[in-house]
């Protein structure tokens, strides 16, 4: 069942399950709460997991107007000082690890540490411009559609075809997005450069990344391992993207071996 709190005008939606330190799970672009159920149940036996709907998504309500990547981070902090158990490790995949980013950025007393999950710092921090271009006319290309035909499927999500036994779950997601917040989402990721952000974490940071992923190559996980010191990468090989899904095992153990070897605080 989920909980809420209010903050920047938006309802948030999470859910908490287990005992123990506090794991925050940020989703995707195009994607909900619902995108972490593997390590929800891998991770509640050690630890407090929880899985936010960000603003615009899930059971969250709507984005005002306005709504700005710093906004999406304040709303992430209220969910960490609602759960109450001081500062959390904060996981984020792809457009979430953006958002996580920004709430380093603004809130840097809520992290214990940092899990950057085949992200970016931001599309324009991270990727050629041509690239970042191609994928904003992409964008507004998909979102220029009748909303009966709208699909919200980026391409290169997985190495291969979607994992089978998720594609109940990504289907049910895919019919759950709003356009407006996911327009919303890919605009504020064209244009974000969180780079200067990196030299300046002091919190220990875990990379997991696809070793097959085509949104962000490996390329932007060896820029980050290099800007942000003693950060580990960990390659979960023949993955793509979305490589929670496509290799849960793998990055559960990834996930796990990290938090149990930092000191309690």
């Amino acid at each position: 069942m989920a909980t809420t709190v209010r903050a920047r005008g938006v309802e948030v939606a999470y859910v908490r399950v287990g005992e123990g330190p506090p794991v925050v799970l940020v989703h995707g672009a195009g994607l909900d709460g619902r995108m972490w159920e593997p390590q929800l149940a891998a991770l509640a036996g050690e630890f407090t997991v929880v899985s936010w709907d960000e603003p615009g998504a899930g059971r969250s309500s709507d984005l005002p107007p306005g709504f700005e990547l710093a906004d999406f981070a304040h709303c992430l902090a209220a969910v960490i000082e609602d759960v109450g158990l001081g500062p959390a490790h904060v996981a984020g995949l792809s457009w979430g690890g953006t958002v996580v980013l920004e709430l380093y950025r603004h809130h840097p007393e809520l992290v214990r540490s940092l899990i950057l999950v085949d992200t970016y710092a931001g599309w324009k921090g991270s990727l050629p411009p041509e690239e970042v271009a191609a994928r904003v006319a992409g964008a507004r290309r998909m979102l220029a559609v009748p909303r009966g035909v709208f699909d919200p499927t980026l391409p290169g999500l997985f190495a291969g075809q979607p994992p089978a036994a998720f594609v109940p779950l990504l289907d049910a997601m895919a019919r759950d997005v709003r356009p407006e917040t996911m327009g919303a989402q890919l605009l504020m990721m064209a244009e974000a450069d969180e780079n200067d952000l990196l030299a300046g974490i002091a919190v220990p940071t875990l990379l997991v990344w696809g070793e097959l992923d085509a949104r962000s190559p490996l390329s932007v996980a060896r820029a980050f391992q290099e800007a942000i010191a003693g950060a580990r990468l960990v390659v979960l090989p023949g993955v793509g993207h979305v490589s929670n899904l496509e290799a849960p095992e793998g990055f559960d153990r990834a996930m796990r071996a990290f938090l149990h070897g930092l000191r309690p605080l």
